[in-house]
């Protein structure tokens, strides 16, 4: 039987090590993110010109992505065009949020919280 805080701690660590977070965890995803945001939707030929990475590297990366939630891909004749999603990204890190927050008080007690306990002799 699982007491309520490890409970609390597996759902906790299920929010940190989802796939929208570890879509954000790789530097040359942010790049490619930091190009969208600066430069808004495009094709893969387009984001590869502002990146050191090859296009097939940077298609893996979009895909992982859109996968992820964060962007989004609409055909476009022969290309592809991508470009961020805020809705979904801003519903994502809302969800986020609210799950932490409501798993915090079980798994993550403020240090004055557990105070007495350091404390206590053994």
């Amino acid at each position: 039987m699982t007491s309520a805080r490890e409970r609390a701690a597996n759902a906790m660590m299920e929010v940190l090590d989802s796939e929208f977070l570890r879509a954000l965890t790789e530097p040359a995803r942010l790049e490619l993110l930091r190009v969208l945001l600066l430069h808004g939707p495009a094709d893969v030929a387009t984001i590869a010109g502002h990146l050191p990475q090859d296009r097939s590297v940077i298609s893996r990366h979009l895909k992982l992505l859109e996968q992820a939630g964060i962007v989004e891909s609409q055909q476009d004749g022969r290309h592809r065009i991508y470009g961020i999603n805020g809705s979904s990204f801003i519903q994502t890190l809302e969800a986020i949020l609210g799950k932490t927050k409501s798993l915090a008080s079980a798994c993550c007690p403020p240090l004055a919280a557990i105070k007495p306990k350091l404390g206590a002799k053994r």
